[in-house]
């Protein structure tokens, strides 16, 4: 986290990016659906409180939570769902504090301690749902379809098969960011979860906004280009080309 960004400041970008992913007008959840988190410094971040509407953020629906104790619960084997939920509770950087952490924290803890994430939105758009409830969604995905698709989302997505939310979906995001960091060396943008929906990893709160705004641009551009006869995607040179350019880096800074 950047030295200039103290913890109130934090807290206030998460709750300003927060209720703004949770506008009814963009589509991206309703109801208690979805969950924001944002990393204070090494060793707290917070996250929302379970079943709380993103769309009503203030500073009351989050969770302050001890990140590295909240990364040890990846590692303590089989937990029933109880045992779960005691576990959240236990991470808490408010021993007294009543408010239950979304079951999601533990992958929040994990991305937050990527390098240069400071900020997730996991929402459910019905853009990116209506690809991933569909048959064809890895064969959809399988490559890039605009410039700006590539500038804010990356060069590719990590697309995972559905699991259940908690220590099972946390353990797998784990999994598949240190295999895609291994090959791309760097963290992804854009983590997409059949049946489920969308996490947007960003070194900003806005950051995480233009992502999730155009991941889903992306999914209706995508399902457009099906109803007219087909995808015609972007070649691996092109894609490659638009990754490295760097008037490309420039503008990707702008949304810092």
């Amino acid at each position: 986290m950047e030295d200039t960004m103290d913890e109130r400041t934090v807290l206030g970008e998460l709750v300003r990016m927060s209720a703004w992913l949770g506008k009814p007008e963009n589509d991206f959840v309703i109801l208690g659906e979805g969950n924001t988190s944002a990393r204070v410094d090494e060793d707290f971040f917070y996250v929302k409180e379970s079943g709380k509407y993103l769309s009503q953020s203030d500073e009351s629906i989050f969770v302050k939570v001890k990140l590295k104790e909240a990364l040890a619960i990846l590692d303590a084997g089989e937990l029933s769902d109880d045992e779960i939920k005691d576990a959240l509770f236990a991470v808490c950087a408010d021993p007294d504090n009543k408010k239950r952490p979304s079951i999601e924290t533990t992958f929040h803890a994990f991305l937050l301690s990527l390098p240069d994430v400071n900020f997730v939105g996991h929402t459910h758009p019905v853009a990116v749902n209506s690809l991933m409830c569909s048959a064809n969604a890895e064969k959809i995905l399988a490559s890039r379809v605009f410039p700006d698709e590539i500038v804010y989302c990356g060069i590719e997505p990590i697309v995972l098969p559905y699991f259940d939310p908690g220590l099972g979906l946390a353990r797998t995001i784990r999994e598949r960011c240190k295999s895609y960091i291994a090959k791309h060396n760097l963290p992804p943008k854009v983590i997409v979860i059949r049946n489920h929906g969308l996490i947007a990893l960003g070194k900003t709160a806005h950051e995480v906004e233009a992502v999730t705004a155009m991941f889903c641009k992306t999914c209706r551009v995508l399902l457009g280009a099906t109803q007219f006869g087909g995808v015609r995607y972007m070649s691996k040179e092109n894609v490659d080309r638009i990754y490295t350019r760097p008037d490309e880096h420039y503008r990707k800074q702008q949304f810092h």
